[in-house]
């Protein structure tokens, strides 16, 4: 049979099946040994060929072709993968500006992954509504930013509802991502827009002004009325860590930089010592922002063959 990966608890994989019947499955042993480089061979929208076993569990023995995914590294001294979920129409990256603040780096390397992977991305700065007037003036240029780069920004307010009903009408029909640092407010948020749902929330830890683990694992749930319409939580990360970039292609995934690339003296500029380089002139002009342009050295840094390679 055939199904859809709604839950991972990272032993066992939830399917929901054609008929609404959800079933308990595990990876086949022979499945791991197919080259996926992944903490999860199995991601939380994958479509699964399942055989089930007589006590309504079952095995996962392929996943059908996926249409795109999210990827991050497992940690920043492995080589190793974690695909947060598949086969979505759209991811919505939860920021913050008040405690925890999202580093913009953090922004940035999640941004280019997604384009990378062909996933389009809503920013969603929540928690406006304890924003001093300095911040929210760092709002709006951040906005201006963004959305002058070509990203949707929306500014809303998960325990007031500020912005909340806008949001819900951009989920309708779509399968939708949610993903940010840990403390941000997506269980607040997502339980503002399934009624009931009731995820676990917790408070900013007051010592470290960071974010506690409220998601443990990530799940896909249906929102409430909408046949094609899903949520898809995924537990929050300190860091976003990319992989599997080449150098050279690192500036296609940064809009303004690609654009700007064109006018390089040379076809294969990595935009940090070449003379003749236009992305080095638009950065002096400041049409591209000190801030993006130190992500996309990040990131260059992070495909970079020696980083992660372990001393004999």
């Amino acid at each position: 049979m055939e199904g859809l990966v709604v839950k991972n608890t990272g032993s066992w994989y939830v399917v929901k099946d054609a008929g609404g019947r959800y079933l308990n499955c595990k990876i086949k042993g022979s499945f791991r040994l197919k080259g996926i480089r992944t903490t999860n061979p199995v991601a939380v929208g994958d479509n699964v060929v399942v055989i089930e076993n007589a006590d309504n569990t079952g095995f996962i023995t392929s996943i059908k072709p996926r249409r795109n995914y999210i990827i991050r590294r497992a940690s920043n001294l492995s080589k190793e993968s974690h695909i947060l979920a598949s086969n979505l129409d759209q991811a919505f990256l939860l920021v913050s500006f008040a405690p925890p603040v999202t580093a913009t780096v953090f922004i940035d390397r999640f941004l280019a992954t997604a384009e990378a992977y062909r996933v389009p991305v809503v920013i969603i700065i929540n928690k406006v509504d304890v924003l001093d007037s300095e911040w929210l003036e760092y709002v709006e240029a951040f906005k201006y930013l963004y959305e002058g780069i070509g990203y949707k920004v929306c500014a809303i307010s998960a325990t007031t509802g500020e912005g909340v009903d806008a949001l819900r009408r951009q989920l309708s029909g779509k399968v939708t991502l949610f993903s940010g640092n840990s403390g941000v407010g997506k269980s607040t948020l997502i339980n503002s827009l399934i009624p009931g749902l009731n995820l676990k929330t917790a408070a900013v830890s007051a010592s470290h002004l960071t974010g506690m683990h409220t998601t443990t694992f990530s799940e896909m749930y249906a929102i409430p009325g909408d046949e094609s319409g899903y949520i898809i939580d995924t537990p929050g990360v300190k860091g976003f860590g990319t992989i599997d970039f080449n150098v050279e292609e690192v500036a296609h995934y940064f809009p303004e930089i690609f654009e700007a690339s064109v006018g390089c003296r040379y076809n294969n500029c990595t935009h940090t010592h070449e003379p003749g380089c236009a992305v080095k002139k638009a950065l002096e002009e400041h049409t591209i922002s000190e801030s993006r342009y130190a992500s996309y050295l990040s990131i260059i840094e992070d495909a970079s063959p020696d980083k992660y390679r372990k001393p004999f």
